[in-house]
This record gives C-alpha cells, structure tokens and sequence, in this order.
C-alpha cells in the first residue's frame, strides 16, 4: 500500500480530540499566548494538562512548531482538531489575530458543547425506555419456553415464533441485525440530508425532528460565517469555510465572488442559492447595512442552537410517548395471547365431554 493511501486510510481510525478538550486546550493558549509567552514554550505547557493518552499525537504539534511550522499547519499534523479550528487558526495565523481567533473558537466549541449536553440529557430517558422494552420482549421469551400447555407446547406470548432460549438468541441475532443496518443507513441518509437528497426533502415534512435538524445546521454555519467575519474574511472564503463545518449549506465560493461582483450584497448571493433559513439571511442582510456581520451571526447561532435544542427535546419526549405505546400494545397482545389460549382450553375441554 502506498504512503498516501496509508495515511488516508488509517485516518478512519484515528479518534478527534473531543470538543471538551479542544475548547479548553485553545482557550488557556489564548491566555498564554496574550500574556506574551512564547509560543511554542505556551504549547509545550498545554500539552502537558491534556490526558495522558493524547499527548503522544500533540507532540507531533510540538515537533512542528519547533520546526519552524505556523500553528494551524502543526495541528494538521495531529488530525486531533476539527476542519473549523483548523481553518480558523490558520486565518489567525495569516491575520496576526491568532489569540483572539483562539478565544473565540474556545467560546464557540464550549457552547457547543453544552448544546450536546443537553441534548444527550434529553434522550437519556427514551433510550432507557426502548432499552427496557426490548428487554421485556426478550423475556416474555425466554419465560414462552419455561411454560407448559395441556398437550406440551409452549407459549408464544408474542407470537412470532420465538420461544425458549433458542428463541431468545435469535431475537438477540435480529437486534444486532437491525443495529448494523441502522448504522449503515444512517450514513447514507446524512449524506442524502447534506447532498439535498431525497433524506431533506423527507425531514422537511416530519414534525418536530425536520426543524430541528435545520436550526441545529444554521446554528452550525452561523456559528463559523460569525468567526470569519469577525477575522476579516472576505464573503467568499466566509462561505467556504462555513460550508466545511454545514455540508448541507455548502455554497461554491467563486459562485458567491461572481454574484458580488455583478452588485449583489452577500444575503442577496446566498438567497439566491435557495439552501439558507429567511430569519438566516435577513440577519446577514442588517449586519451588511450595519457593519456588525459577525456580531448578529453570533447572536443568530445562538438562537438556532436553542431552536434546535428545544426541536430535539420535544422529538426525544414524543420518541419516549411511542415507546409507551408500543409497550401499552405490547402488554395488550400478550393480554390477547394469553386469554385465547386459556379460551381455547377451555373448547377443548368442552368438546371432550
């Protein structure tokens, strides 16, 4: 296998420094750094708070930065940081600006991350609940086997055919099954939603989750357009970056270049595109005419997060509502089950007097 195919392929493997982590690592750079302490003294320091088991890949940083390397160029070396960060310190590091570049990246990777907090919190209880659920089916079961009837066969309470510990590992099979092909699927259908497939139009119908997922993907490109902005970024490289961190409202740069310069304003060229949220670019449309870009951005991205925040919440409660109900249903069938046999013994009895 060649060198080039051996770094992109073992780049699947290779896990990102989490959000937590990078908020923190780029926030006290930040303060170093504005304290006057050499940079690369300040990373060696950095390096050293971080767990254990990252520091041998932010080393690979350390050597490069020794080497003479900018900052943004030695954090591509690990393949730890996020396109976002990546392509933020890099504008630093063209810009001079590079600790307020930090500082705001740390703020902005720090609200995201309690944004997925509360999300996490919010599904806790409805996995628990399809958790128990399963559970429930798979000993009703197991307990199938263990029962007797009249002339020895055994209750399906469910019905399926599933009885006994034979019955319990293939459920256990056709779980795992459906795991597998919902993670597949999943990825499809991601790509499907950024691409503009199928998937979005879909989503767009459905209740609750459709919103929410469209908030939670202005929120994100907000939240990058508000730090380019903020850095000096002319509308075209503004649009690229966003783009890496929101496939789904990825627009192609020289498009946005070409439509700015026949007089359009940048919420005139991304109204055009027909891919962005009215609220999104009448925002843009005020910052123009008021200078502030990147500050209503800012305030923008946070509202999207709370919208989709709230979005996927009240999908995760009603998710937790079905799964009540499949339960009620659940308990109904085996109700139903359990009454026919008893009637049907009950015949049988009859029929033989």
């Amino acid at each position: 296998m060649t060198e080039p195919a051996q770094k992109r392929f073992g780049g699947l493997f290779r896990r990102r420094l989490p959000l937590r982590l990078q908020a923190d690592l780029l926030g006290r750079l930040a303060i170093t750094l504005r304290a006057g302490i050499d940079l690369r003294k300040a990373w060696a320091s950095e390096v050293q708070r971080v767990p254990a088991r990252w520091r041998p890949r932010l080393n690979e940083a350390t050597v490069a930065l020794n080497g003479g390397e900018m900052l943004a160029e030695a954090l591509t070396r690990t393949g730890l940081f996020t396109p976002l960060v990546l392509g933020m310190v890099a504008v630093g590091d063209q810009t001079g600006r590079d600790v307020d570049t930090l500082r705001e990246l740390s703020r902005v990777l720090d609200h995201t991350v309690q944004t997925s907090r509360q999300l996490r919190a919010s599904l806790v209880w409805p996995v628990l609940q399809l958790v128990l659920a399963l559970g429930v089916v798979g000993l009703l079961i197991f307990l199938g086997g263990m029962i007797k009837l009249e002339w020895g066969k055994p209750l399906d309470f469910i019905g399926l055919g599933l009885i006994g510990m034979p019955g319990l590992i293939q459920y256990g099979l056709m779980l795992l099954l459906v795991a597998a092909v919902a993670a597949i699927s999943f990825q499809f259908l991601l790509a499907s939603w950024r691409n503009h497939g199928v998937m979005r139009q879909l989503l767009n119908w459905v209740p609750l989750i459709g919103p929410a997922a469209r908030a939670s993907e202005a929120a994100s490109w907000s939240r990058a357009a508000s730090l380019a902005a903020g850095a000096g970024l002319d509308a075209g490289r503004l649009v690229e970056m966003a783009g890496t961190v929101a496939p789904g409202l990825a627009v192609d740069a020289r498009w946005i270049e070409d439509r700015l310069l026949v007089g359009d304003t940048l919420a005139e060229a991304l109204a055009a595109s027909r891919r962005f949220p009215e609220v999104l670019i009448e925002g843009i449309a005020v910052g123009e005419s008021s200078g502030m870009v990147s500050e209503v951005l800012s305030r923008l991205s946070d509202e999207f997060a709370d919208e989709a925040r709230r979005g996927f919440e009240a999908s995760a409660k009603a998710a937790g509502g079905g799964v009540w109900l499949a339960v009620a249903g659940l308990i109904i069938l085996v109700i139903f089950r359990v009454f026919s046999v008893y009637v049907g013994m009950l015949q049988d009895a009859a029929g033989g007097i």
